[in-house]
């Protein structure tokens, strides 16, 4: 998610980043359990900036009008 002029960018390329920011969460929690989340800053802090990055991609999704989130 690096365009400079995010307007110009394909709204169907924020669903591919929202989708690769997910598997990213994935990878990264895949075999551990809630309390070896919540003690493993490396992980949480990861996991939670992903969590921001999906959300900041789904204001430029239209919806079903076409009018954008932002």
């Amino acid at each position: 998610m690096s365009e400079p002029d995010s307007k110009q960018r394909e709204w169907r390329c924020y669903v591919r980043d929202m989708i690769e920011f997910s598997e990213r969460i994935l990878s990264y929690t895949d075999g551990i359990d809630l309390e070896e989340f919540v003690s493993n800053a490396l992980v949480y802090d990861a996991t939670l900036r992903n969590i921001e990055l999906i959300g900041e991609a789904a204001t430029h999704i239209p919806n079903s009008r076409g009018l954008y989130l932002d």
